[in-house]
Protein backbone atom coordinates (compact mmCIF):
# COMPACT_ATOMS: atom_id res chain seq x y z
CA UNK A 1 0.00 0.00 0.00
CA UNK A 2 1.36 3.39 -1.04
CA UNK A 3 0.74 6.59 0.90
CA UNK A 4 1.69 10.07 -0.32
CA UNK A 5 2.30 12.75 2.32
CA UNK A 6 2.08 16.47 1.46
CA UNK A 7 2.78 18.92 4.31
CA UNK A 8 1.66 22.47 3.59
CA UNK A 9 1.67 25.89 5.18
CA UNK A 10 0.25 28.92 3.36
CA UNK A 11 0.90 27.49 -0.09
CA UNK A 12 -2.60 27.71 -1.54
CA UNK A 13 -1.28 29.13 -4.82
CA UNK A 14 1.03 26.13 -5.38
CA UNK A 15 -0.72 23.26 -3.64
CA UNK A 16 -3.15 22.50 -6.46
CA UNK A 17 -0.26 21.73 -8.84
CA UNK A 18 1.28 19.32 -6.33
CA UNK A 19 -2.04 17.56 -5.73
CA UNK A 20 -2.80 17.28 -9.44
CA UNK A 21 0.59 15.68 -10.03
CA UNK A 22 -0.40 12.98 -7.52
CA UNK A 23 -3.83 12.52 -9.10
CA UNK A 24 -2.20 12.19 -12.54
CA UNK A 25 0.15 9.38 -11.61
CA UNK A 26 0.12 6.39 -13.98
CA UNK A 27 0.19 4.24 -10.86
CA UNK A 28 -1.92 6.18 -8.35
CA UNK A 29 -1.21 5.81 -4.64
CA UNK A 30 -3.70 4.17 -2.31
CA UNK A 31 -4.12 7.37 -0.32
CA UNK A 32 -3.05 11.00 -0.20
CA UNK A 33 -2.54 12.68 3.17
CA UNK A 34 -2.43 16.48 3.24
CA UNK A 35 -1.14 17.90 6.50
CA UNK A 36 -2.27 21.53 6.84
CA UNK A 37 0.20 22.96 9.32
CA UNK A 38 -1.93 25.88 10.50
CA UNK A 39 -2.39 27.71 7.17
CA UNK A 40 -4.10 31.12 7.24
CA UNK A 41 -4.18 31.90 3.50
CA UNK A 42 -7.34 30.15 2.35
CA UNK A 43 -5.71 26.72 1.98
CA UNK A 44 -8.62 25.12 3.81
CA UNK A 45 -11.32 26.37 1.44
CA UNK A 46 -9.21 25.43 -1.57
CA UNK A 47 -8.73 21.91 -0.25
CA UNK A 48 -12.42 21.48 0.44
CA UNK A 49 -13.07 21.71 -3.28
CA UNK A 50 -10.78 18.80 -4.20
CA UNK A 51 -12.72 16.10 -2.40
CA UNK A 52 -15.55 16.08 -4.94
CA UNK A 53 -13.21 15.33 -7.84
CA UNK A 54 -10.49 13.29 -6.11
CA UNK A 55 -9.81 10.01 -7.98
CA UNK A 56 -8.34 8.40 -4.85
CA UNK A 57 -8.84 8.58 -1.08
CA UNK A 58 -7.68 11.93 0.33
CA UNK A 59 -7.26 12.62 4.03
CA UNK A 60 -6.93 16.18 5.26
CA UNK A 61 -5.30 16.57 8.68
CA UNK A 62 -5.20 20.02 10.24
CA UNK A 63 -2.89 20.95 13.09
CA UNK A 64 -1.46 24.04 14.74
CA UNK A 65 1.59 25.46 13.02
CA UNK A 66 4.54 23.42 14.27
CA UNK A 67 6.82 23.35 11.24
CA UNK A 68 7.70 20.99 8.41
CA UNK A 69 9.17 18.27 10.63
CA UNK A 70 6.08 17.98 12.79
CA UNK A 71 3.79 17.99 9.74
CA UNK A 72 5.72 15.18 8.05
CA UNK A 73 5.84 13.23 11.30
CA UNK A 74 2.06 13.49 11.59
CA UNK A 75 1.76 12.16 8.05
CA UNK A 76 4.06 9.22 8.78
CA UNK A 77 2.18 8.35 11.95
CA UNK A 78 -1.26 8.61 10.32
CA UNK A 79 -0.46 6.95 6.97
CA UNK A 80 -1.74 3.45 6.34
CA UNK A 81 0.83 2.53 3.72
CA UNK A 82 3.96 0.46 4.04
CA UNK A 83 5.48 2.53 1.20
CA UNK A 84 5.63 6.28 1.98
CA UNK A 85 6.24 9.03 -0.58
CA UNK A 86 6.83 12.69 0.27
CA UNK A 87 5.96 15.74 -1.79
CA UNK A 88 6.48 19.33 -0.69
CA UNK A 89 3.46 21.46 -1.51
CA UNK A 90 5.35 23.70 -3.95
CA UNK A 91 6.95 20.82 -5.91
CA UNK A 92 5.36 18.41 -8.36
CA UNK A 93 5.96 14.99 -9.97
CA UNK A 94 6.34 13.47 -13.41
CA UNK A 95 3.35 11.15 -14.09
CA UNK A 96 5.61 8.07 -13.96
CA UNK A 97 7.24 8.99 -10.65
CA UNK A 98 5.53 6.45 -8.41
CA UNK A 99 5.37 3.60 -10.95
CA UNK A 100 8.99 3.85 -12.06
CA UNK A 101 10.45 4.37 -8.59
CA UNK A 102 8.38 1.58 -7.07
CA UNK A 103 9.54 -0.81 -9.80
CA UNK A 104 13.17 -0.03 -8.98
CA UNK A 105 12.56 -0.62 -5.29
CA UNK A 106 10.76 -3.90 -5.98
CA UNK A 107 13.83 -5.04 -7.91
CA UNK A 108 15.89 -4.47 -4.74
CA UNK A 109 13.69 -5.55 -1.83
CA UNK A 110 16.46 -5.00 0.72
CA UNK A 111 16.57 -1.27 -0.07
CA UNK A 112 14.73 0.82 2.54
CA UNK A 113 14.83 4.21 0.81
CA UNK A 114 15.24 5.62 -2.68
CA UNK A 115 15.38 9.04 -4.31
CA UNK A 116 15.28 10.41 -7.84
CA UNK A 117 16.93 13.10 -9.88
CA UNK A 118 15.25 16.51 -10.08
CA UNK A 119 14.52 19.21 -12.62
CA UNK A 120 15.04 22.68 -11.16
CA UNK A 121 13.33 25.92 -12.11
CA UNK A 122 13.89 29.40 -10.75
CA UNK A 123 10.96 31.75 -11.23
CA UNK A 124 9.68 29.43 -13.95
CA UNK A 125 12.96 29.27 -15.89
CA UNK A 126 14.83 25.96 -15.98
CA UNK A 127 18.31 26.10 -14.42
CA UNK A 128 21.23 23.69 -14.52
CA UNK A 129 22.41 22.02 -11.34
CA UNK A 130 26.02 22.19 -10.25
CA UNK A 131 28.07 18.99 -9.99
CA UNK A 132 27.98 19.18 -6.19
CA UNK A 133 24.19 18.83 -6.33
CA UNK A 134 24.28 15.55 -8.28
CA UNK A 135 22.36 12.99 -6.17
CA UNK A 136 24.49 10.04 -5.01
CA UNK A 137 23.80 6.31 -4.92
CA UNK A 138 24.66 3.64 -2.38
CA UNK A 139 26.40 4.40 0.90
CA UNK A 140 26.28 8.18 0.89
CA UNK A 141 27.30 9.16 4.43
CA UNK A 142 30.34 11.12 3.27
CA UNK A 143 28.29 13.08 0.73
CA UNK A 144 25.55 13.75 3.31
CA UNK A 145 27.94 15.48 5.72
CA UNK A 146 28.61 18.52 3.58
CA UNK A 147 25.06 19.25 2.44
CA UNK A 148 21.65 17.66 1.95
CA UNK A 149 21.97 15.53 -1.19
CA UNK A 150 18.57 13.81 -1.02
CA UNK A 151 15.65 15.96 -2.15
CA UNK A 152 12.65 15.59 0.15
CA UNK A 153 10.13 15.44 -2.69
CA UNK A 154 12.11 12.67 -4.41
CA UNK A 155 11.92 10.21 -1.52
CA UNK A 156 10.13 6.87 -1.47
CA UNK A 157 10.75 4.86 1.69
CA UNK A 158 9.52 1.72 3.35
CA UNK A 159 7.81 2.30 6.68
CA UNK A 160 10.42 0.21 8.43
CA UNK A 161 12.96 2.93 7.52
CA UNK A 162 11.25 5.23 10.06
CA UNK A 163 10.75 2.42 12.54
CA UNK A 164 14.51 1.92 12.44
CA UNK A 165 15.85 5.48 12.29
CA UNK A 166 13.08 7.53 13.83
CA UNK A 167 11.19 10.58 12.64
CA UNK A 168 12.21 14.11 11.67
CA UNK A 169 13.54 16.22 14.53
CA UNK A 170 10.78 18.79 15.28
CA UNK A 171 13.27 21.01 17.12
CA UNK A 172 14.99 21.84 13.83
CA UNK A 173 13.24 24.63 11.86
CA UNK A 174 15.38 23.78 8.84
CA UNK A 175 17.71 20.97 7.66
CA UNK A 176 15.53 18.34 9.31
CA UNK A 177 15.96 16.18 6.21
CA UNK A 178 19.76 16.56 6.40
CA UNK A 179 19.53 15.39 9.99
CA UNK A 180 17.53 12.24 9.26
CA UNK A 181 19.46 11.24 6.14
CA UNK A 182 22.71 11.59 8.08
CA UNK A 183 21.43 9.29 10.81
CA UNK A 184 20.36 6.68 8.29
CA UNK A 185 23.24 6.96 5.81
CA UNK A 186 25.76 5.88 8.42
CA UNK A 187 24.17 2.43 8.22
CA UNK A 188 22.12 1.76 5.06
CA UNK A 189 22.44 2.51 1.31
CA UNK A 190 20.22 4.96 -0.55
CA UNK A 191 19.06 3.86 -3.99
CA UNK A 192 19.28 6.52 -6.69
CA UNK A 193 16.56 6.11 -9.32
CA UNK A 194 18.42 7.63 -12.22
CA UNK A 195 15.60 9.63 -13.80
CA UNK A 196 14.45 13.21 -13.25
CA UNK A 197 10.98 12.48 -11.89
CA UNK A 198 10.65 15.38 -9.43
CA UNK A 199 10.27 19.05 -10.39
CA UNK A 200 10.76 22.10 -8.19
CA UNK A 201 10.64 25.85 -8.62
CA UNK A 202 12.87 27.81 -6.23
CA UNK A 203 14.12 31.27 -5.41
CA UNK A 204 11.06 32.49 -3.53
CA UNK A 205 11.49 34.38 -0.21
CA UNK A 206 8.94 32.15 1.58
CA UNK A 207 11.00 28.98 1.15
CA UNK A 208 12.94 27.68 4.15
CA UNK A 209 16.10 27.48 2.06
CA UNK A 210 15.83 31.24 1.57
CA UNK A 211 14.63 32.15 5.06
CA UNK A 212 17.58 30.34 6.64
CA UNK A 213 20.02 30.78 3.76
CA UNK A 214 22.65 32.53 5.89
CA UNK A 215 22.32 30.23 8.87
CA UNK A 216 21.68 26.74 7.55
CA UNK A 217 25.07 25.45 8.64
CA UNK A 218 24.08 26.20 12.23
CA UNK A 219 21.50 23.41 12.04
CA UNK A 220 23.88 21.06 10.23
CA UNK A 221 26.44 21.65 12.97
CA UNK A 222 23.74 20.75 15.50
CA UNK A 223 23.00 17.51 13.64
CA UNK A 224 26.67 16.54 13.47
CA UNK A 225 27.05 17.13 17.20
CA UNK A 226 24.07 14.86 17.84
CA UNK A 227 25.48 12.04 15.78
CA UNK A 228 28.94 12.39 17.32
CA UNK A 229 27.41 12.09 20.79
CA UNK A 230 25.51 8.95 19.75
CA UNK A 231 28.74 6.90 19.64
CA UNK A 232 27.27 4.95 16.71
CA UNK A 233 29.79 6.02 14.07
CA UNK A 234 32.60 3.89 12.79
CA UNK A 235 36.12 5.25 13.29
CA UNK A 236 36.22 6.44 9.68
CA UNK A 237 32.77 8.03 9.89
CA UNK A 238 33.74 9.84 13.08
CA UNK A 239 36.89 11.24 11.46
CA UNK A 240 34.90 12.41 8.44
CA UNK A 241 32.29 14.01 10.69
CA UNK A 242 34.91 15.80 12.78
CA UNK A 243 36.59 17.13 9.65
CA UNK A 244 33.33 18.54 8.33
CA UNK A 245 32.32 19.85 11.77
CA UNK A 246 35.58 21.80 11.98
CA UNK A 247 35.11 23.17 8.47
CA UNK A 248 31.56 24.32 9.08
CA UNK A 249 32.28 25.74 12.54
CA UNK A 250 35.23 27.69 11.14
CA UNK A 251 33.20 29.18 8.30
CA UNK A 252 30.17 29.97 10.45
CA UNK A 253 32.19 31.21 13.43
CA UNK A 254 34.33 33.56 11.35
CA UNK A 255 31.20 34.82 9.63
CA UNK A 256 29.65 35.67 12.99
CA UNK A 257 32.74 37.58 14.07
CA UNK A 258 32.89 39.43 10.76
CA UNK A 259 29.30 40.60 11.25
CA UNK A 260 29.77 41.79 14.81
CA UNK A 261 28.59 38.69 16.70
CA UNK A 262 31.96 37.91 18.31
CA UNK A 263 30.72 35.85 21.26
CA UNK A 264 28.59 33.61 19.03
CA UNK A 265 31.47 33.24 16.61
CA UNK A 266 33.94 32.27 19.32
CA UNK A 267 31.47 29.74 20.70
CA UNK A 268 31.23 28.02 17.31
CA UNK A 269 34.98 28.09 16.77
CA UNK A 270 35.37 26.25 20.09
CA UNK A 271 32.88 23.46 19.32
CA UNK A 272 35.24 21.03 17.50
CA UNK A 273 37.62 20.99 20.46
CA UNK A 274 34.94 19.34 22.56
CA UNK A 275 35.20 16.09 20.58
CA UNK A 276 38.09 13.68 20.55
CA UNK A 277 39.57 12.38 17.31
CA UNK A 278 39.02 8.75 18.37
Amino acid sequence: MISVIIPTYNRASFLQRAIDSVFNQILPPDELLIIDDGSTDGTGSMLAAIFDRAPLPVRLIRQENRGASAARNTGIQQAAGDILCFLDSDDWWHPEKISFQLKKMQEKPDILISHTREIWYRHGVRVNQKKKHAPPDGYIFSRCLRMCVVGMSTVMARRIFFDRFGLFDPVLPCCEDYDLWLRAAREVPFLLVDRALTLKDGGRPDQLSQIYRRGMDKFRIQSMQKILKSNLLTREQRQETLFELKRKCTIYGRGCIKHGRRQEGENYLAIPGKYSEI
